[in-house]
């Protein structure tokens, strides 16, 4: 909970650049120019092809440049700057993303008035849409299908969804944690490697008795999936891959039978017959190296995992 007399607590705010480093800057600049001032910024970079840290170290000499020799995917790049993060609230954001006046201020303030607040996101607009929003919290994960949706996504706002609401789970673009609440659940988990990995650590998060919030004061513009792109076979992989794991991982017997039966007999072949009557070659070996990863895996010790 957010003290009384902590006016500006020190905030860390953390992303991570792959192969992007154009993108990197415009986010650091958003920052700069930003309302609230009490903040440490990490980047960390996922083993880019060229490393940006002269660059971004000549450029923005406050802000601290994290190498990694190997690409650790979403959540392995977001720990290691959260190993390095002295702040006592550590904001995760995503690298295409663009900060505006208030954003820091809006999700401190979800901590002050919600003594039960584990997590926060802030609304989310598409950077390239102006006015039309991404996200305005989740929808549960439906326990047969093992999909879910954004609040509000699409929508034109008009201030619809501008109340202060639990969700199910933050915007993995962007999602305040407070550090005791870090060192309590742990941080994010690695086995996902990208995509699913927020879903998951809600769900520890909601396990400890916390609660995520959404926050319609708070604003930021999203590029949206400038790293991976909207189709490519590697989002179709992962997307297929940990939709199966977090299933595994956080849905209880019997529904994850349920769930299993819907895979098998519905999602496999739909999207089998969609990828080859689209000649999507590349799309569908993705799609069925997902699935094989999970039958491969299905041994594996997978805590914090549902009885």
């Amino acid at each position: 909970m957010l003290q009384e007399n902590n006016i500006a607590p020190l905030v860390s705010i953390v992303t991570v650049n792959y192969n992007t480093t154009s993108v990197t800057c415009e986010l650091l600049n958003s920052i700069s120019t930003n309302s609230y001032p009490h903040v440490e910024v990490i980047v960390v970079d996922n083993a880019s092809v060229q490393d940006p840290t002269p660059l971004l170290q000549e450029a923005y000499p406050a802000v601290k440049v994290i190498r990694s020799e190997q690409n650790r995917g979403f959540a392995g790049g977001n720990n290691l700057g959260l190993q390095e993060a002295k702040g006592e609230y550590i904001f995760l954001v995503n690298n295409d993303t663009e900060f505006t006046d208030g954003l820091i201020e809006g999700l401190l303030d979800i901590f002050r008035t919600h003594p039960d607040a584990g997590m926060a996101s802030p609304k989310f607009h598409y950077y390239f849409h102006p006015g039309i929003i991404e996200y305005a919290g989740y929808q549960s994960v439906d326990v047969f299908t093992g999909r879910n949706f954004m609040i509000g996504c699409k929508e034109q706002d008009q201030g619809q969804y501008d109340r202060e609401t639990p969700t199910n789970y933050a915007h993995g673009g962007g999602m305040m944690i407070p550090a005791a609440v870090l060192q309590d659940v742990g941080p994010m988990p690695e086995v996902y490697f990208l995509y699913y990995e927020e879903f998951d650590w809600c769900e520890q998060l909601k396990r400890k008795g916390y609660k995520i919030y959404y926050q319609y004061k708070s604003l930021i513009y999203h590029k949206e999936s400038m790293t991976t792109g909207k189709n490519s076979p590697l989002k179709t992989y992962y997307l297929t891959r940990n939709r199966i794991l977090f299933m595994r991982r956080n849905v209880a017997l019997p529904n994850r039978i349920i769930f299993l039966l819907y895979l098998v007999l519905f999602t496999i072949p739909k999207n089998t017959l969609r990828f080859i009557a689209r000649k999507e070659r590349e799309h569908l070996k993705a799609f069925w190296k997902g699935i094989f990863w999970n039958v491969k895996h299905r041994q594996l010790k997978l805590l914090p995992c549902v009885a």
